[in-house]
């Protein structure tokens, strides 16, 4: 692959131990891998490529927690846009299971691009139905294609509408069938390494989608072949209700009896959750995936970022969707979660005089979530959720992930005094550069892995023939 240098950036987040800023800094790369991070006297003079950030910020790339990358083919359907997650669900169900292998394979690739377009470097995408013909192999192609860091999970469905779930049983899969490809998936794609471009997670969707017997073996499967869970949990009010009728426990109680609680697991949403559960989710190491642009799509509510982050909770961030976000933008999704730890806290009631407990009072300044703060989230927050301890910053033996945006935009103007921050206060823009283990993945704005006009089109013409399935 060769080396690579980045030089002349106005700033350069590390997002390291130090939390280091470096004006006028760069990076050196050699083979996907970072030697050196610092002002231009601390790196090499040459390259076999050499990038001038002049004008730029540069920062880790973004990480993905949470997606569902097929979905991109029923954005914005108008039988959905006004509803909360079950009867979203159920108008999509049966549209996703019409899908074929190529439009699914494209369909990841142009929510890759979308991604990487806006500073993205690893996605990690659940996709849970798999009929006509498509299986997972087909997503991890047209990951591939694209070029960014996959973790692909082989998520399920088993627990159709005659046995008490929510998905159409036509949409469910054979338990037997789930967990033999489930290995063979495993077997493989899977890569344990440092650096790794694939890696396999097991995900069964949903406490109302899939039975007990699924989550336990599932979780068997995983610990035996050392690959991670991940699930949604506490998303809605209606989940919460669906596990209490089932199980007579909440959502959080009915994991524990799955061995579904510890530090292999992230759940996607854990919005309804208590202080309890919260502290369960520390001691054990459980992850979270806030996914706050969806959230608010469905109504579902607003996760307690704050209080995950301050009790030690490891907490990432996931574009969720692209049907219940219809939009594929992390740096965009990093500025709502940020927006919506603020809104979260004007909304607690005071506990005193109004005049006294202003939400300005510097008694609660350490509750304003910051920029700095939601960029971490997205960076280093993700990759601690993933398990990966080899992305999520720019220093001497992390992979060479990161992109750049432009300084000069029009979005930017007015707000360099802090032009860190202004990447989540400023209008989200698109990423000059996008880099994937020192290579490549968007240059100057475009991407380099794939045609995107033409796949555009192929995914309007897909999208176009599902619509109809709808009507």
């Amino acid at each position: 692959m060769g080396t690579l240098l980045v030089r002349n950036a106005d700033v350069l987040v590390t997002m390291d131990g130090s939390r280091r800023e470096i004006a006028g800094g760069g990076l050196f790369a050699r083979d996907g891998v970072i030697e050196a991070v610092g002002p231009e006297d601390a790196l090499p003079e040459a390259a076999d490529e050499v990038l001038d950030a002049r004008g730029q910020l540069l920062l880790p790339g973004l990480v993905n927690c949470h997606h569902h990358l097929d979905q991109t083919l029923t954005r914005n359907l108008p039988a959905a846009q006004n509803t909360n997650l079950f009867p979203w669900l159920l108008v999509h169900y049966r549209i996703w299971a019409a899908k074929t292998p190529d439009e699914l394979r494209n369909a990841v690739m142009l929510g890759c691009a979308e991604l990487a377009l806006s500073g993205c470097t690893t996605v990690f995408d659940q996709t849970y139905i798999f009929q006509n013909g498509c299986r997972l192999d087909d997503e991890i192609d047209g990951a591939r294609q694209a070029g960014l860091r996959f973790v692909a999970s082989r998520g399920s469905m088993s627990l159709g509408q005659s046995q008490g779930g929510l998905p159409p049983d036509e949409c469910c899969e054979s338990e037997s069938f789930i967990l033999e490809d489930s290995d063979r998936l495993i077997s493989r794609y899977h890569d344990p390494n440092h650096g790794a471009m694939m890696q396999i997670v097991l995900a069964p969707c949903s406490p109302f989608s899939v039975t007990d017997t699924l989550m336990r073996e599932s979780a068997a499967l995983a610990r035996r072949r050392g690959v991670r869970l991940h699930t949604h949990l506490c998303e809605t009010i209606e989940e919460e209700r669906f596990t209490l009728g089932r199980f007579g426990l909440r959502p959080v109680a009915y994991m524990e009896t799955l061995d579904w609680v510890g530090d292999d697991v992230w759940y996607a949403h854990a919005i309804h959750v208590d202080d309890e559960e919260i502290g369960l989710f520390a001691r054990r190491g459980v992850g979270v995936c806030h996914c706050p642009s969806s959230n608010m799509r469905l109504a579902s509510g607003i996760a307690p970022v704050r209080q995950y982050r301050d009790r030690g909770v490891k907490v990432g961030l996931g574009v969720d969707g692209s049907a219940s976000n219809d939009g594929n933008h992390m740096l965009g999704e990093a500025r709502q979660a940020m927006l919506l730890a603020r809104l979260r806290m004007g909304l607690r009631p005071p506990e005193g005089p109004v005049t006294d407990f202003l939400p300005s009072d510097p008694r609660r300044a350490a509750e304003w979530m910051t920029a700095r703060e939601a960029l971490e989230i997205a960076t280093l927050g993700g990759a601690a959720v993933l398990g990966r301890s080899d992305i999520g910053s720019l220093e001497p033996g992390k992979r060479a992930d990161f992109f750049t945006v432009d300084l000069s935009d029009v979005a930017y103007a007015g707000a360099l005094s802090d032009p860190v921050a202004a990447a989540l206060f400023s209008s989200p823009t698109r990423a000059r550069h996008t880099v994937v283990d020192g290579r490549f993945v968007v240059r100057d704005g475009a991407m380099t892995t794939m045609d995107l006009p033409l796949v555009i089109e192929a995914h309007n013409r897909a999208a176009r023939r599902l619509a109809s399935v709808a009507s």
